[in-house]
């Protein structure tokens, strides 16, 4: 018996080791692998789509927050704003984030070169660019709506009073440089990432360092016309609530493809997990929002609620990934108090914000960000650390950007003029109005 199982074993052996065989095992594992990678790419492309129509929400964000005078300024600069982040992250931004062993000092500085490469898919070794998770191209790609998001957050606090020239060359430098190499730190394998900081998928590398640029620029332009007077809060009604509503939804949606994509392959497991405490920090955050604002208020104040959606989203985006579903629920309620007391103080600093991106993107960053060392089910994740990876950040963007506002204002200009801004910028700047009525004679 014992025999003839052991010359049972020795056949399969030596049927296993026929070249013939040989080659359909090797040839089922490529299958499967290639299989894989496919269904890998597909999600991280659909991702990089999720994340490119959060541009769409933004837009419906600030317009609908804006003044109906401004509409069509405000959708200008939320449609030329993926444009210049797509150009200037292709010529220089993506290997200035990603400089791989091109670096000038080590861990804080690299640059791999202008433009982007053909290597990759020409000598067919796509499959082992990220480990079987994505393409060259997807890479490129879903790196670059993060790096235009940064500026859209900027867009929406210094609105209904900025020059377009102004803003696009901002934009252009803090997209083009600024971002991507403060982003290489850690995602592009620098210093902070061998400190042990930890942002999952950018609430400080994205909205922390555009909600810095956004506290710049209302710092240097200064707040509206009328927006603050003897003391008083002036309110000016947005031109578009509903369309506020479909802007916060479709960042909502988005946010499944920022956060989700950023599991940088198709895992089930992970994604599914990070959709859900992504979505959960949401609810908490618009939740808090409502209740702390009807606290302080004593109204059902609606933009509170939005705004809570968006700063638990933000709040949640450092750790969706290592954090409990209790810590998720937390950290979005925090971010929805929290967004209510930063509007408040912003106010009563007479810091203009126009869609309340320094208090969703910043604050809700800022407190994301060090939740992840309160919470986070890998010890290594220290809240020291994070404190010096949202102290790093903070010492650069903010200067930068206020140098930049500042520059620009002291040479071209920054701000519009009054006429223009009491008239409305979509005469003036553009010739034509967003909302037009006709009356039939």
């Amino acid at each position: 018996m014992t025999e003839n199982l052991v010359n049972m074993a020795e056949d399969v052996v030596s049927l296993v080791q026929q070249p013939e065989v040989t080659a359909t095992i090797a040839d089922v594992t490529a299958s499967s692998a290639q299989a894989l990678f496919t269904a890998n790419n597909v999600w991280m492309m659909l991702a990089t789509a999720l994340v490119f129509i959060m541009h769409l929400g933004f837009a419906g964000v600030e317009a609908g927050f804006g003044q109906s005078k401004n509409t069509v300024n405000i959708l200008f600069k939320n449609t030329i704003t993926p444009i210049i982040g797509l150009l200037t992250y292709c010529f220089v931004g993506f290997n200035l984030m990603y400089p791989g062993d091109f670096n000038f000092i080590e861990g804080f500085l690299g640059f791999s070169g202008f433009g982007i490469g053909y290597d990759p898919i020409m000598s067919g070794a796509s499959i082992n660019y990220a480990g079987g998770g994505y393409t060259y191209w997807t890479d490129f790609l879903f790196q670059a709506m993060f790096a235009a998001t940064a500026a859209t957050i900027v867009s929406g606090a210094i609105a209904e009073r900025v020059k377009i020239s102004g803003y696009m060359i901002f934009t252009l430098i803090y997209v083009g440089l600024v971002y991507p190499f403060l982003g290489s730190w850690k995602w592009g394998g620098g210093w902070l990432d061998t400190l042990g900081f930890y942002d999952f998928a950018g609430s400080t590398l994205v909205h922390s360092v555009g909600g810095w640029g956004a506290l710049a620029g209302i710092i240097v332009i200064g707040p509206r016309l009328g927006k603050y007077v003897n003391g008083k809060v002036i309110d000016k009604p947005g031109a578009s609530i509903p369309l506020a509503v479909i802007g916060v939804f479709l960042l909502w949606l988005g946010w499944f493809g920022f956060n989700g994509g950023s599991v940088l392959s198709g895992d089930p497991d992970a994604v599914s997990y990070v959709l859900v405490t992504t979505s959960l920090a949401a609810c908490t955050g618009g939740l808090l929002g409502f209740f702390t604002a009807y606290l302080v208020f004593k109204r059902m104040d609606f933009g509170m609620v939005l705004n809570g959606i968006l700063a638990g989203l933000v709040g949640i985006t450092a750790g969706a990934d290592v954090v409990s579903i209790n810590a998720a629920l937390l950290i979005g309620a925090v971010a929805g108090v929290l967004v209510v007391f930063s509007a408040i103080l912003l106010d009563k600093l007479h810091l203009d914000d126009v869609v309340g991106a320094v208090s969703v993107h910043l604050t809700g960053g800022i407190w994301g960000t060090l939740a992840v060392g309160l919470f986070s089910i890998n010890p290594e994740h220290t809240l020291l650390n994070q404190f010096y990876g949202v102290l790093a950040y903070g010492a650069v963007s903010f200067p930068v950007a206020f140098i930049i506002f500042f520059a620009l204002k002291k040479t071209i200009g920054i701000r519009v003029s009054e006429q223009h801004e009491a008239e409305g910028l979509d005469s003036h700047e553009h010739g034509i109005r967003g909302y037009t009525i006709i009356y039939d004679d």
